[in-house]
């Protein structure tokens, strides 16, 4: 058989079962990305490598690891002949998903899934452009997909499968004959395989040295953080749990939004494992874990900690994840020393707001003044922060945006003498269907075809150009003032924020050089 350019992980001596498609953001033949590296699509990873242990013959397409246009996708596609191309349905990029479905082979059977398929299935059955969609799974889809890759008939016996009836042009749905497999909804995550990294085309990939490494060789000094100082880490991304049991109103992940989704978190030895195979394999030395829970719950962080230090992690690995900041609140000062001693580097942390009325309206079950203490305790101990913020919120005012930029300027001024630094990402607030404040903003009359209308948002206009170069892919907004403030007074701000950010980054390596 021919080589098979840019498609992932597949035997190329083979015939194709399935194609994952990972659709670009942009149709980046009319525009090339800017982006140097988006996150890998370990979702889409972790059903290829299923299917692949199963007997299948899978590739993973990253469209936008690799910027490609949506003609340019589907061709790929049509050129290699599978049996199945399957797409992670996400509102921002469903657009381009839809485009890209228009132009495939008609015998191409299309399979889809993901946030976007399980909130809006109908809305998706009924488009065109998904002739050929013939199966749309929802929720976690490793054993279902590798059963439909066997015998496409098996979706009338699996649960949580729809399709279109190409008779009535209705909805229909698999029956579970007897009582339902609870596996087949919620696989057992420590008895799925690792991802194959043959699946991903920019993971584990070479970072360049950062601040943070060299704060770290500084301050921790081990030969491991001395050397990543020079030449930086080879980096992966990992996954340690599944769910979130909050219910922030702006986030997929919201528990009201996943009632069928049950709350899992891998054991400790089952992710030792995983990092010690990607050091052993790919010389990885620094993770990411980019699951909601692992810094989210004070019994997981316990239980995870203490394997860490009995596997010695914090001497070989340095990583990062995500956490919450309730939770954060209630460590002790020797919780934290004990999370830098197993290799903590930065937590990313959803600060939003630095108004407290918004942070309500968020739920998200902190206030400014807990934030400021937890970053100031995270940054003292030499443990750095990723601070996440959403402008243009529904209800938000003027003084509510004013009151997040002082926090951000506040919590700068915090990292100032600290050795543990900190990093404000800003966002103008976008919808996405199944979340909380999606069923508020219909309620209150906006049209769900509007608040689908994602589109480019250019900051050149307001001074941001080589200081978004990496932002590329989240540069997006339906064009809707929820607010009181004004879309172009959101968005000079975020810019403004922006650029002192990135004149921070600058300086700080400047410093260092």
């Amino acid at each position: 058989m021919q080589p098979l350019p840019l498609l992932s992980g597949a035997d190329p001596t083979r015939a194709l079962d399935a194609i994952f498609v990972n659709a670009p953001l942009r149709d980046y033949g009319q525009r090339p990305r800017t982006n140097d590296y988006t996150l890998p699509v370990l979702g889409m990873a972790y059903i290829a490598t299923y299917s692949q242990r199963a007997g299948f013959n899978v590739a993973v397409l990253d469209a936008e690891a690799h910027g490609l246009g949506i003609v340019e996708t589907a061709e790929l596609v049509n050129a290699a002949r599978p049996r199945w191309a399957a797409m992670n349905l996400l509102a921002p990029t469903y657009e381009m998903s839809a485009r890209i479905a228009a132009h495939l082979a008609p015998d191409i059977a299309l399979m889809v899934g993901g946030h976007h398929a399980k909130a809006m299935p109908d809305r998706i059955l009924a488009d065109p452009r998904m002739a050929n969609l013939r199966t749309l799974v929802l929720g976690e889809g490793e054993l279902r997909v590798a059963a439909l890759l066997e015998d496409e008939q098996r979706r009338r016996e699996l649960p949580g499968v729809l399709w279109r009836d190409p008779l009535l042009g209705t909805r229909a749905a698999g029956i579970p004959s007897g009582k339902p497999n609870p596996q087949m909804l919620g696989p057992d995550i420590n008895a799925l395989p690792y991802v194959n990294r043959a699946f991903l085309p920019q993971d584990p990939y070479q970072a360049a040295p950062t601040e943070t490494d060299r704060r770290l060789a500084r301050n921790r000094g081990t030969d491991l953080l001395k050397n990543a100082a020079r030449t930086g880490h080879r980096e992966a991304n990992i996954v340690g749990s599944r769910g979130c049991p909050y219910n922030c109103t702006f986030c997929g992940a919201a528990v009201s939004a996943n009632p069928d989704l049950s709350i899992r978190v891998r054991s400790p030895e089952n992710i030792i494992g995983e990092l010690d195979q990607l050091h052993a394999e790919y010389g990885v030395t620094a993770f990411r874990f980019v699951d909601d829970l692992f810094l989210g719950a004070g019994r997981v962080i316990d239980e995870q900690m203490a394997a860490f230090t009995q596997n010695r992690i914090g001497e070989r690995y340095v990583w990062d994840a995500t956490g919450r900041i309730n939770v954060l609140n209630r460590l002790s000062d020797s919780e934290l020393d004990r999370l830098v001693q197993n290799g903590l580097r930065e937590v990313a942390l959803g600060i939003e707001s630095g108004s407290d009325r918004i942070l309500k309206a968020m739920d998200k079950r902190i206030d400014a003044e807990m934030t400021e203490r937890v970053a100031h305790r995270l940054v003292k101990h030499g443990i750095g922060v990723k601070g996440y913020f959403i402008l243009g919120f529904p209800g938000e005012s003027h003084d509510d945006i004013e009151a997040t930029v002082r926090h951000i300027r506040n919590l700068w001024a915090l990292a100032d003498n600290s050795p543990g630094d900190i990093r404000a990402s800003v966002f103008e607030f976008r919808p996405y269907p199944g979340t909380p404040i999606w069923t508020t903003l219909t309620d209150a009359g906006h049209s769900p075809d509007a608040l689908l209308a994602y589109g480019d948002v250019d900051l050149t206009s307001d001074g941001a150009d080589e200081t978004m170069r990496q932002r590329d892919e989240f540069n997006f907004s339906v064009d809707i003032q929820f607010g009181d403030v004004p879309l172009a007074r959101v968005r000079s701000t975020l810019a403004t924020l922006t650029r002192e950010q990135h004149q921070r980054n600058q300086a700080t390596q400047g410093a260092a050089a």
